[in-house]
C-alpha cells in the first residue's frame, strides 16, 4: 500500500489547511483540523472522478493506486494547535533553547530534522507520563 504524506497547518486566521506536497494545488481547508482533513479527501475523490473520466493521470498516479494518508504537523501549526504547551518549560524539559522553541513554535525558525526528532521524541516522552498518572 502507498503512503502519501500530507502536511497539516493552522493559519494565523485559525483555519486549517490539509495539502500533498507532491501534487500541487490539491489540498482541503477547514474550521476544525477535521474539517480540513475532509475536504482533502473530497478533492481527492474529485481528482479520481476526473482520472476516471478523462484518462488523465500525471499529477494524480499516485491517487489511482492503493494509499493510505498519512498526516504529519508542520512544526508550528502543531504548536499553534496545541497551544496549552508552555514552550519555555516544555524547551527546557527536553533541553532545547526556550528562545529557539519559540522560535519554531512561532515559525521564525525551521527545525532541523535532527531537532524535529528530539522534539517529537520529547512529546512522546510527555504523553508517556501523562498516561501513566492516576489519581
Amino acid at each position: 500500500m502507498n503512503s502519501i504524506l500530507a502536511i497539516i497547518e493552522k493559519g494565523s486566521d485559525g483555519f486549517y489547511s490539509v495539502y500533498i506536497p507532491e501534487i500541487a494545488g490539491l489540498y482541503g481547508t477547514g474550521k476544525t483540523e477535521e474539517e480540513a482533513k475532509e475536504n482533502l479527501n473530497e478533492a481527492i475523490e474529485m481528482a479520481v472522478e476526473y482520472v476516471n473520466e478523462t484518462g488523465e493521470c500525471s499529477d494524480y498516479k499516485v491517487l489511482m493506486e492503493n494509499h493510505t494518508i498519512e498526516y504529519t504537523y508542520d512544526l508550528s501549526s502543531f504548536f499553534q494547535t496545541y497551544n496549552f504547551f508552555d514552550e519555555t518549560a516544555f524547551a527546557n524539559k527536553i533541553g532545547i533553547n526556550a528562545t529557539l522553541m519559540h522560535n519554531y513554535k512561532t515559525g521564525i525558525e525551521k527545525a532541523s530534522a535532527l531537532q524535529k526528532s528530539k522534539i517529537l521524541d520529547g512529546i512522546h516522552s510527555l504523553a508517556n507520563e501523562l498516561h501513566s498518572v492516576r489519581f
